[in-house]
């Protein structure tokens, strides 16, 4: 806490959206997890920050995943609610447990990964300090079990960094917390996104607000799951393109000359790449399509970039 001298005067925000409901809710997505899912939600309990709620969303499991959130829940009645829907991945998980959200403030954790004893406490303090609507958290990065360091793309930044975004996914679901109402202004996960669903949001979020970070680490993150779904999507670009597009179309007002030339550039790069892969496995067809596609947003790059020139 010595980076926030004035943290003892802090006063928390009482809850607006209903009596006595918890200052953060806490919304956990789950399918096929019982390997991980207990630890996950102890590390949550353990919270020195007591005043939130944890919501489980059980996506279709059928393993014993449910039977571990049923436990969990007659342990802690007041604490935890369990919601279940048939399998619609995790963006429509994660909007289920958002549409029942009491708390003035929305946290996510994924089903297998771990909180810090004081991941809640700190980061409401630094948003608090900083007047931020949203923020993340440093990470540990667990692969297979072994402790790896982030690669310098991954590095995360504070304030307005929308062009951080553009390239890959900088803000991590199990590190962020983010006020409610910044879903009333941009939306929330894009349920026909099987993947990037997180890019997607972030984009819409970083180019109309500041992103703050804490800077300890107070996320313990797993990967390297056979079941991961980066291995059932290898070609990630496809759906970040997607997800770029729909950004100039929908939030065209959020976007201004130098933003909107950045979003061209990067469609340009990635169609590249995708046509160029497409190519060398002999798909004619996609790789045409991307071919064309990353001409057409260079040369509107190039348009842009002659227009602000003689501005």
């Amino acid at each position: 806490m010595g980076s926030f001298p004035l943290v003892s005067l802090i006063i928390y925000p009482q809850p607006v959206h209903r009596l006595n409901a918890p200052t953060i809710s806490v919304i956990c997505p789950v399918h096929n997890r019982e390997g991980w899912l207990s630890d996950t939600i102890e590390s949550v309990m353990a919270q020195d920050f007591d005043d939130f709620e944890l919501i489980l969303v059980d996506d279709g499991s059928f393993d014993s995943s449910v039977r571990i959130m049923q436990e969990y829940a007659q342990r802690y009645p007041q604490k935890i609610t369990v919601l279940t829907q048939k399998n619609a991945g995790v963006s429509s998980a994660r909007n289920l447990g958002i549409s029942k959200a009491r708390g003035q403030y929305i946290a996510f954790i994924d089903s297998d990964d771990l909180w810090i004893t004081n991941k809640l406490s700190r980061q409401l303090d630094s948003m608090m300090f900083h007047g931020e609507l949203i923020s993340q958290t440093n990470e540990i990065w667990i692969r297979r079990g072994k402790r790896v360091n982030a690669m310098n793309k991954h590095a995360k930044h504070r304030g307005r960094i929308f062009y951080d975004c553009l390239p890959l996914c900088c803000v991590s679901p199990s590190a962020v917390m983010i006020e409610r109402r910044v879903f009333d202004e941009v939306g929330v996960f894009d349920e026909r996104l099987k993947v990037v669903e997180d890019y997607d949001l972030w984009l819409r979020i970083s180019c109309k607000y500041k992103i703050g970070l804490v800077s300890e680490a107070l996320v313990i993150k797993h990967g390297g799951h056979d079941d991961q779904l980066s291995r059932r999507y290898p070609v990630m670009d496809i759906y970040r393109i997607y997800a770029l597009r729909k950004l100039l179309k929908k939030n065209s007002r959020d976007l201004d000359t130098f933003k909107r030339n950045a979003v061209h550039w990067w469609i340009a790069q990635k169609a590249r790449i995708v046509a160029l892969g497409a190519f060398k496995r002999k798909r004619m067809g996609t790789a045409l399509v991307y071919f064309v596609l990353a001409t057409f947003y260079k040369l509107t790059h190039d348009h842009d970039l002659c227009t602000i020139g003689r501005s």
